[in-house]
Order: structure tokens, then sequence, then C-alpha cells
């Protein structure tokens, strides 16, 4: 089986910094490991740039599918070409711009979401790394949910707890970490829920905060918009927020730093408001550390057991959960080897495998 595969993501400058660039380059290595009768043909663009992308998923790759005789076309994010000669296998990984209003954007970017929507109608499957996200993807594209199938993702390799101590001293002096801290790493945009991050040590900045301060990655500068809209910087609200004390804003962190910067922190605090999956809590998992934060969208499905998640806008419960996780050692350590291993369920070559069996299927139904 030959599958032509859209290589927008593989080559970018934004490759390792992506979440699309991520899933491409670890699925196509696991995908050649477990499955080596399917023949991976990555299609690279020649140009770049926004209209360059645009007729690259929408000509350029479809071509490129049918003059290689491609049996399938892998898309692995959500651009998959309207017209196609060759069945397309497309990798949806959330809806937000159809699910969330805040992100429905210009024109542009509206005109964009509605071309991609029809295109997915013409798939031959359709791939999501979550139930709640195919639950979404068949309300918003309607979508057969037979036509769904759902893969999850996987952490890295390198996102272990077995991180040497000259790593984590080094870590720790690069971002000037505190001795105990609880962390969050991610986005600073709206559904990330900054807001209620924050109130949930306007709760507990008191009783733990001293201990157990709130590490950012992120610039103190970073914007961001509260619940009321308005928008102002990391500081600034935490300043509003009179946690100012207890916050500290680490800058952004290397991608070969944070096993260690997970590593060493008490517990993860990640309370997201709408997630196609939510890699940060499985990295976290995966190297040891308990989540507490937001039952919303995908993250109990990601999270099981290994955490403790309430309401994404209960800061008060919120800030209870983390007191306990911080200061009561049986329930951390509880907490922490059921992380472990319910991030151990969670392959690359799991993934892969779940992938291959999607195209495998295609492949045979069109033959």
């Amino acid at each position: 089986m030959k599958v032509a595969v859209n290589a927008w993501f593989l080559d970018a400058p934004e490759t390792h910094t992506t979440g699309s660039g991520q899933y491409t380059t670890q699925l196509l290595s696991a995908l050649a490991a477990v499955a080596p009768d399917i023949q991976l043909e990555p299609v690279l663009p020649r140009r770049r740039g926004d209209w360059a992308k645009l007729y690259f998923e929408q000509v350029e790759f479809s071509r490129a599918a049918q003059r290689m005789n491609a049996d399938i076309a892998l898309v692995p994010y959500w651009g998959p070409p309207l017209v196609s000669d060759v069945p397309v296998v497309v990798t949806i990984h959330d809806v937000i711009p159809l699910a969330l209003p805040a992100y429905r954007g210009g024109p542009r970017q509206r005109a964009y979401a509605g071309l991609v929507r029809a295109a997915a109608a013409n798939a031959a499957a359709v791939i999501t790394d979550s139930e709640f996200s195919k639950r979404d993807i068949v309300k918003h594209l309607a979508l057969p949910p037979e036509r769904v199938t759902v893969v999850p993702l996987a952490a890295g390799a390198h996102f272990t707890p077995y991180v040497s101590a000259d790593d984590l001293a080094r870590v720790q002096a690069r971002y000037q970490l505190p001795e105990r801290y609880v962390l969050y790493l991610g986005g600073f945009d709206v559904r990330k829920n900054i807001e209620t991050l924050m109130q949930v040590y306007v709760w507990c900045g008191e009783s733990i905060g001293e201990e157990y301060p709130l590490v950012i990655c992120g610039a103190p500068s970073t914007p961001v918009v509260s619940d009321g809209g308005e928008r102002l910087t990391l500081a600034e609200m935490a300043a509003r927020l009179e946690i100012g004390d207890v916050v500290r804003f680490i800058g952004h962190v290397e991608e070969e730093d944070k096993p260690a910067v997970y590593a060493g922190a008490r517990c993860f605090l990640y309370p997201s408001t709408y997630e196609g999956f939510g890699l940060p809590p499985l990295e976290a998992m995966a190297c040891g550390v308990p989540v507490v934060g937001s039952n919303a969208a995908s993250i109990s499905e990601v999270v099981g057991n290994a955490g403790m998640l309430v309401d994404p806008k209960d800061a008060r419960r919120m800030a209870g959960a983390l007191i306990a996780v911080c200061i009561e050692d049986d329930l951390h350590d509880t907490l922490c080897q059921r992380a472990l291993l319910r991030a151990a369920q969670f392959t690359w070559e799991r993934t892969a495998l779940e992938t291959a069996a999607v195209l495998r299927r295609v492949y045979e139904g069109r033959r």
C-alpha cells in the first residue's frame, strides 16, 4: 500500500513547536517501525506562506498523490483537499473554529474553515484524538459516526520521571525555579482559562503559596484576556488578583528542558475549558506528576484516575484539590503511581498501529 503524506508540517520551521508538526513527525516515525507494508511518501511543498499553504493543500498535494499512483492520501491535520482522485484520510484534532465562537476569526479564517469543513465531508475516513473530539466532529461536520475513528496521541519518549540530578539542577538554575512548585505549562488563549488558573491561588495561596508557588511557563508580559473580556498581561492579572508574591513567570521553556521542569513539580495545574486531547497533562503524568484541573472536554479521558478534576470555573474546589495533593503525602504518592500507569497506556506505537488499521480498512474498502 502506497500512502502519500501531506508533509506541510514535516520540514517547516515550526515542526517541533506546533502540535501538528510534532504529530506528523512522531506518527510517520512510528508507522515506519510498526507497519513496514505501508509505503509512506511524504509530499513537501515547493513554497511557503498563507496562500502557498492553501494551494498546496487543495491542488499541489492531491496532484502529487495522483501522479505517484498512491492508494491513499494522508493529511495529518485539518486541511484535506476538496477534490481528490485518491481516497483521503484526514486527522482532525479538534473543531475549535466551529465549536468556539471566539476562535472563528475574520472573513478569511471563516472562509478557510468553511472550505476544510466541506472537504472533510468527502474524506474516506477521519481520525481524531478523543471521544470528545469525535462527538464534536459528528455534531459540527455532520459526519456519520462510523467514518470517524478515535486514535489517542502520546507523549514523547523523553518525558520520563528518570531525570538526572544534574539535569534537574541545570534546569532549576536556568529558569530560576524554586525548590518546590506547582506547574502550569500550556497556551494562554481564552480556552486555557488563565484567570481561573490564577484564582486558584487566590484561594490557596495563603496556605501553600510560600511552600508551593505557582510556576507559569511564560513571560510576565504575555497578553491574556480576563473572563470579562479585558485585555491585560499575565503580570497585571496576577497583580490585580493580589497573588504576585506566590506566582513565578519563567518565560519560554525549551523542549529539551520540559521533562526536568515537569519532573521537579509537586503537581501540574491545568484548568483548560476545551481540549481536543490535551498533551501537557499527559506529558506531566509521563514524568510522574499528578494533575489537578478541569474535567471539561477530553481532559478526563486523558487523565483518568491519575488526578483530581473539577468544574473548570470552580477555582475554590480546584484549590482544595491542589492543597490536598500538595500536603498529603499518601495521596500525592498514590496519584504519582497512577500517573505513570496511566501515561504508559498512551504510546506512539499504539497510535501508529491504530492509524495503520484505518489506512488498511480504507485500502481494502476501495479495492
